[in-house]
Formats: C-alpha cells, sequence, structure tokens
C-alpha cells in the first residue's frame, strides 16, 4: 500500500453530500470554527452560507499550488485538524478503497485483501476512534 499521494478521489467523491459531522462536532464549530460552522444547515454539512443550498462539494477542499503545470492536482483540506469524524476514519476498509479508485492501492493489495486489511488497519490506528475493530 501507498502513501495518500493526495489524489482527492476520496473528498471529491464523498464531500457533496455523503458526509456527515456529529453533534458535537457542529457544537464545537458553532463555538471555536464559525467559519466552519456557517456551512452547516439543519445539523447537515456543506450549505451554501447565503442560499442554503447543498453544495457538491466540501468547500474546504482546495487544489494546492503546482510547481509544474502537466503534474496531476493534489488536494489538501483547508480545515483538516477540525474535519468531520468521516474524513478522519477514511479510509476504512480495503474493498472501500479499491470501490473508490483509491491511489494508494497497489497490486499486490489486491492479492490479499486480508493482508493489506491489515496493514491499511495499522496505518489507521490513530485516526480511528478507540475500539475500532475491522
Amino acid at each position: 500500500m501507498k502513501e495518500c499521494n493526495q489524489c482527492g478521489k476520496c473528498c471529491i467523491k464523498y464531500g457533496g453530500g455523503d458526509l456527515s459531522a456529529t453533534q458535537e462536532e457542529i457544537d464545537l464549530w458553532e463555538i471555536f470554527n464559525p467559519e466552519i460552522f456557517e456551512f452547516v444547515k439543519n445539523n447537515q454539512i456543506w450549505h451554501d452560507p447565503q442560499s442554503g443550498v447543498k453544495l457538491s462539494q466540501c468547500p474546504f477542499l482546495e487544489i494546492a499550488p503546482k510547481i509544474n503545470p502537466l503534474a496531476a492536482n493534489k488536494y489538501t483540506c483547508s480545515i483538516y485538524l477540525d474535519r468531520p469524524e468521516d474524513c478522519r476514519h477514511y479510509p476504512s476498509l480495503i474493498t472501500e478503497m479499491v470501490r473508490d479508485e483509491c491511489e494508494m492501492i497497489e497490486v499486490i493489495d489486491l492479492d490479499n485483501y486480508k493482508k493489506a486489511q491489515r496493514k491499511l488497519d495499522l496505518l489507521m490506528q490513530d485516526s480511528r476512534p478507540g475500539g475500532y475493530t475491522e
């Protein structure tokens, strides 16, 4: 399994409505991060602050500046330290990564899903809630 190359596939795929935030996260944003909270409507994330319309993409996903104009886009999260738990816990399953065409997957990972899952679990252990088991 390769390290994340910031291809943005996960953020692009899930950032437009397939994410949720816990009530605790929303409450903390309201108090400490009003610039994030303004994109919350009826406890649902990523709505336009002016119109209230659901956004098709996370407003905090940004394309990193390129040194080489021909290089592939690399994406960053401008709220990385305050991102929703859904974002912090991704990826959770090898099958999910394959489905989402995650660029971390290598051919060798496809030969043995269980071994690859163990590798992923180790890689993600600091991002997952306590007591998480696949």
